[in-house]
């Protein structure tokens, strides 16, 4: 029998087991709880030793940097040839304030958006660092800076601001030093004079001055406060005279946060917003500026160089940097010469100009050559070029005709309906109330119709426009998913220089074009720190689309298109645009805004013109021509230089062949007739001839008549005059327009008209139409071929105020109301002259500001 020789282990291996495990678990525990006391102990010397370098670092840098600032050394900006063109200005605008002179809610307003737990930290937050460490985790960059106001300090004072970890541990070791030899007071006083606030204003006191007119911080209201306590984050971005709308959104970030901090109340809040929508920079506000050369497209160039580098403003400003550029120097003093013109822009009536904005790009390679933010722009100003505006009908072959186009269903000869018509609420009509029924696409685009173009967005539907914009680089905002983005009724509007990008895509043949205005970057040793790399072209839009696009938009250039005023000698393809006025109770036909976008094959440019604010008293009187006008004489010689090309058919594109030109066409004076008879053979049928005719003293030839007939008998002449004429054959299906047949002239004889003194013959004596007097042959109708002047109800020129001398071709040119028995329209600028019975309207202006073509003769139906 065997016994147990220890009462006091229980007999069963599985117990002994057990108490085994128990022992070495014990044993392991006591192993790790050593290794994670000695680890702890470890951390807290290492964190002790770290925290005592750290304040050793910053007591050092503090030290030896008491009276030492990096040297400021101006940055240069250079041209496309590499040759020096501005520079940076480096003069500083800065005025020192008292703490003691700062009131509360100011000081409090920077502590509440920059830095909340500003009074809680000793010059690093933990916790905020940690948050920004898990940023930067996530995001695999630096992207998150968990700085505080003093560490803002310190960078300002003695560091760069490149984002790295080493930079950022000697930023924490300077804040520490500094929270341990001054005050919180005394921080917060050094960095509100030392902040950068835009536009070279340093320091709140003279962000105060710049922005607001206001020298005493004591009179500054809440929304001003907010609006500066939100600039130092990215001040060309957040100031208020450079880009007002989004110094509005950063300044209602401000607003929430001092409301959630208990500074101001709900109430105050919206009341600052309604006070800083109606914000007017003061008068002198551009004074304080530094001028330079060019300044719009420096300030354009800075802007870029922020984005591309990670720098600051200040920073390029006096970091010594080289920064290449696409600027040419020579479209650019073209550019400045044309906007310091008053001629190219309508006079106004008080010290308030009318405004403009240009851009200029290459878009064969994306380079910007020029550009101009408005008239007497300075630098730092509000570079309009960069400022949303309301498109009008230049947005119309973005949001409609593009899209149609793209489609593969619709073609410029393809119809629409050009007809009175509501969808729902919206009922868009066309300029003097005039429809044609039925109108070609290239047509309705040529004469800038509306009713067809909403017409065509509902066919083709919103969202496919919305899509095509977006392709072009304008993302419309949510509140514009409508039919009246057709004609550009815009909720945030768009950019000349969104639109210059836009229309670069039609020039291009379809491809994507990346504007841009650097080259390279070097710093003050020759380092190249960013080097512009273009991004792979992508195909935006079918070729066959910007083919067609360019051949509708190159019509709007035509006679009888809203565009004339923009042609020059060479291919152009354009859109004008002009928006109503928008004054609600405010009658008038003057406008908001007026637009050209055009290209050549080589450059596209984008021309705004309009007041930065748009009241009764500032409204312009007249049309997009003003701006198609200028973009003529600023392209026309800016591109003398430029080797001419032509824009280039894709293979494959459907194509319509051009009409016949005119044979057999002769030109002779009818004593019968008492005028010129003209007469051609017939080209085919459903086809009509344009009769085009110039006088000798006139410079260049306009449109006489439309016809069905092969004949035309004009009897608008003035004895012993030359006159030239000439015919083309115009497809109305097609909307296109035949070359011009052999010219032919003939001299009217000298003597054609009886005697004017034979009494028993005139009733007035005279040929002038007064008191009803008519063509005295008895059977005679009024339309003899004699002009009255249009006084007391002459039948001959036209009502009211006809002049008599027939310069367009027509018998009551002048006349707002005349008819010569339907034969032949007005040319009344008002759009309601000649009423022609049966011949239908008269010459009025389009919606463009350009005439419509005269309606024909014989009761041909208008093209």
């Amino acid at each position: 029998m065997t016994t147990n020789r220890n009462p006091k282990r229980p007999s069963g291996g599985k117990t002994s087991g057990k108490a085994d495990k128990k022992r070495g678990g014990r044993k392991r525990g006591r192993h790790w709880f050593g290794w994670f006391l000695a680890t702890g102990c470890l951390a807290v010397v290492c964190a002790v030793v770290g925290y005592l370098l750290i304040v050793l670092n910053g007591e050092r840098i503090l030290a030896a940097n008491q009276k030492a600032f990096e040297f400021a050394e101006t940055t240069i900006i250079y041209d496309k040839d590499g040759r020096e063109a501005a520079a940076l200005a480096t003069v500083e605008n800065r005025e020192y304030v008292k703490f003691g002179d700062i009131p509360e809610l100011v000081y409090r307003a920077f502590v509440a958006v920059e830095d909340r737990r500003f009074y809680e930290h000793e010059g690093v937050d933990f916790w905020a660092i940690g948050r920004a460490i898990v940023k930067d985790i996530m995001a695999r960059s630096m992207v998150e800076g968990g700085s505080t106001i003093t560490q803002q300090l310190a960078k300002n004072m003695f560091l760069s601001h490149e984002k790295t970890f080493f930079r950022k541990a000697s930023e924490a070791s300077i804040a520490v030093a500094l929270e341990k030899n001054l005050s919180k007071d005394e921080i917060l006083e050094l960095y509100l004079n030392r902040i950068y606030f835009g536009r070279g204003a340093h320091g709140i006191l003279a962000a105060s001055k710049l922005y607001f007119g206001k020298d005493d911080l004591n009179k500054l209201e809440i929304w001003e406060i907010a609006t500066l306590a939100g600039i130092p984050k990215a001040p060309n971005v957040y100031n208020p005279i450079s880009n007002h709308e989004r110094s509005q959104e950063r300044m209602a970030v401000v607003l929430s946060l001092m409301e959630q901090q208990g500074l101001i109340t709900a109430e105050q809040v919206e009341e600052a917003k309604k006070k800083a929508a109606a914000y007017e920079p003061p008068e002198d506000a551009y004074a304080g500026a530094a001028s330079q050369k060019y300044p719009a497209f420096v300030d354009f160039v800075a802007t870029e160089a922020e984005r591309v580098t990670g720098l600051t403003e200040e920073e390029l400003r006096v970091g010594g940097y080289r920064i290449y550029t696409t600027l040419n120097v020579n479209a650019q003093q073209i550019v400045e010469k044309a906007f310091a013109d008053p001629d190219n822009f309508e006079e106004s009536a008080d010290d308030r100009i009318v405004q403009g904005a240009m851009v200029i790009i290459d878009h064969r390679t994306g380079e910007i050559e020029a550009m101009a933010g408005g008239r007497e722009y300075q630098n730092k100003g509000l570079n309009r070029a960069v400022q949303p505006r309301q498109p009008g009908s230049a947005f119309k072959p973005i949001a409609v005709y593009g899209p149609a186009l793209e489609s593969g269903d619709w073609y410029p000869w393809s119809k629409l309906q050009d007809e009175k018509k509501c969808y729902g609420d919206y009922c868009p009509t066309n300029p003097g109330g005039k429809y044609a029924g039925s109108i070609t696409m290239r047509q309705a685009l040529k004469e800038s119709r509306n009713a067809s173009t909403v017409w065509l967005l509902n066919e083709i539907g919103v969202d496919r426009g919305l899509e095509f914009a977006k392709r072009l680089g304008i993302e419309l905002d949510a509140d514009d998913r409508n039919l009246a983005i057709a004609l550009g009724g815009l909720t945030r509007g768009v950019t000349p220089m969104e639109m210059a990008t836009a229309y670069s895509v039609f020039a291009s043949g379809g491809v994507s074009v990346d504007p841009h205005a650097i080259v390279r970057i070097e710093d003050r040793k020759g380092k190249v720190i960013y080097q512009y790399k273009a991004p792979e072209a992508k195909r935006l839009i079918k070729p066959e689309t910007a083919w067609y696009m360019t051949e509708m938009l190159q019509a709007v250039l035509e006679k009888g298109g809203t565009g004339t005023k923009a042609r020059i000698n060479r291919p152009v393809a354009g859109k004008t645009g002009t928006t109503e006025h928008g004054i609600p109770g405010f009658k008038s036909s003057a406008n908001r805004d007026v637009w050209f976008v055009g290209y050549t094959p080589e450059w596209t440019a984008a021309v705004w013109m309009g007041y930065d604010r748009t009241d009764e008293q500032h409204v312009l009187k007249r049309g997009s021509s003003m701006a198609a006008a200028l973009f003529a004489k600023v392209m026309g010689e800016a591109l003398k230089d430029v080797p001419a090309s032509s824009f280039t058919k894709p293979e494959g594109v459907k194509t319509v062949v051009k009409p016949p030109t005119v044979g057999g066409f002769s030109v002779t004076w009818s004593d019968a007739d008492l005028g010129v008879r003209l007469s051609w053979s017939r080209q085919g049928e459903g086809l009509l001839y344009r009769v085009y005719r110039k006088a000798e003293n006139e410079d260049e030839f306009e449109l006489l008549t439309v016809t069905e007939s092969t004949t035309a008998l004009d009897l608008a002449v003035e004895p012993g005059v030359t006159y030239e004429y000439y015919v083309t054959v115009y497809d109305r299906e097609h909307a296109l327009e035949g070359d011009k047949s052999t010219i032919r002239g003939v001299t009217v004889p000298d003597s054609i008209w009886p005697d004017p003194e034979l009494p028993s013959d005139f009733p007035d004596g005279d040929f002038d139409g007064n008191d009803g007097g008519i063509w005295p042959f008895p059977g005679e109708p009024d339309d003899s071929g004699i002009p009255g002047d249009g006084e007391d109800g002459g039948q001959d020129d036209g009502q009211d105020g006809g002049s008599g001398t027939i310069p367009d071709g027509g018998w009551n040119s002048g006349g707002s109301n005349g008819s010569r028995n339907g034969e032949l329209p007005g040319n009344s600028e008002s759009g309601n002259g000649g009423a022609g019975q049966p011949a239908g309207p008269g010459n009025g202006e389009t919606e463009e500001g350009e005439a419509e073509e005269p309606a024909p003769v014989d009761g041909a139906p208008a093209p």
